[in-house]
């Protein structure tokens, strides 16, 4: 059996949420498999998965010790400096501008190199956060952005604080993520781009759907910012949601893709780009993020606006095409 205080990083979170990180390795099945055999008590009492963890509560969780040293291995993780460039820290968010190309989660083609990874070995290089000690928190993002989009992505330090941001992003009321694009075309006006959206669930791909068979309303703002000769348009894009490949779809679908799209872009154009400036990437950029009115404990972020700002190769595929 293993007993565990509940402490302030702990603290109102679902108890199987707290369970998938104390026994990291363990399958789902296993997870609640053990709420069903009534494994799991709190102070002494048999608690349902969704219960909500208290300060100070005691936890008992009837396991084996070989499931134990099977289940529960710590992160394995490197003391190092962060090596990405950050936009803002203080104990209780850290704001960084990711790279295009890099994961913020782990996914199945790759699981150690990711922008999560990155901040807990540097949390943990700071001393702010111990794999072996934080059993039932894990800080992380509060949001994500594609691979191939580069730019702002907050992440929580403690349970209050990642709780609420997720909320915030959810929700969209007290926040807004601003975008800067590049896309093939003269846009010369400001648009809402208002069109439901479906994800093929195999390919992964978006498409715009209808409402009536299964797809979700998406709407995104548009304003263009510069003209780039007759043929691209430098944009800065709101979005009011936040669907999967939202952006990279809408754009397409009103007639003008982003520079780079490999799923959704001009290919003709995307060629162009590859052989004239070795630029193989969509040109997306998650630049400004903005509070508005915001709770404890972070109303004292209330009215600021983090940017990032754009990385050399974009650039200077903008002085280029100027020039």
């Amino acid at each position: 059996m293993i007993e565990y205080k509940v402490s302030l990083r702990e603290e109102n979170q679902r108890i199987d949420k707290f369970l998938r990180k104390y026994l990291n390795e363990a399958p789902l099945s296993f997870i609640y498999k053990l709420f069903r055999k009534k494994d799991v008590k709190v102070n002494g009492h048999w608690v349902k998965q969704d219960y909500i963890l208290k300060r100070d509560e005691l936890i008992s969780i009837y396991v084996t010790d070989e499931q134990l040293k099977e289940f529960s291995k710590p992160k394995e993780l490197q003391k190092e400096p962060f090596k990405y460039q950050i936009i803002y820290e203080d104990e209780n968010i850290l704001v960084v501008n990711k790279p295009r190309g890099l994961l913020v989660h782990g996914d199945a083609s790759e699981k150690r190199n990711t922008l999560s990874n990155e901040v807990l070995n540097y949390l943990y290089f700071k001393g702010e956060y111990n794999p072996r000690v934080d059993h039932g928190f894990i800080p992380g993002p509060a949001h994500r952005l594609d691979r191939n989009t580069s730019g702002l992505v907050v992440f929580g330090k403690n349970l209050p604080t990642l709780q609420l941001l997720e909320d915030l992003f959810k929700d969209k009321t007290d926040i807004s993520k601003i975008y800067c694009a590049l896309v093939n075309g003269n846009l010369d006006h400001y648009m809402e781009v208002d069109l439901p959206l479906l994800k093929d669930p195999n390919s992964g791909l978006v498409k715009v759907a209808k409402m009536k068979d299964g797809a979700k309303s998406a709407l995104t703002k548009v304003t263009p910012i510069e003209h780039i000769g007759d043929m691209y348009t430098l944009v800065n894009v709101e979005l009011v949601t936040g669907r999967t490949h939202q952006i990279r779809v809408h754009l397409s679908n009103v007639g003008y893709p982003v520079v780079g799209d490999g799923k959704y872009g001009d290919f003709k154009s995307n060629r162009y780009f590859k052989d004239n400036y070795k630029f193989e990437n969509q040109f997306l950029h998650a630049e400004k993020i903005m509070f508005k009115n915001i709770k404890k404990p972070l109303d004292y972020l209330s009215g600021k606006t983090f940017i990032a700002p754009l990385a050399k190769e974009e650039k200077e595929l903008l002085n280029n095409l100027k020039s």
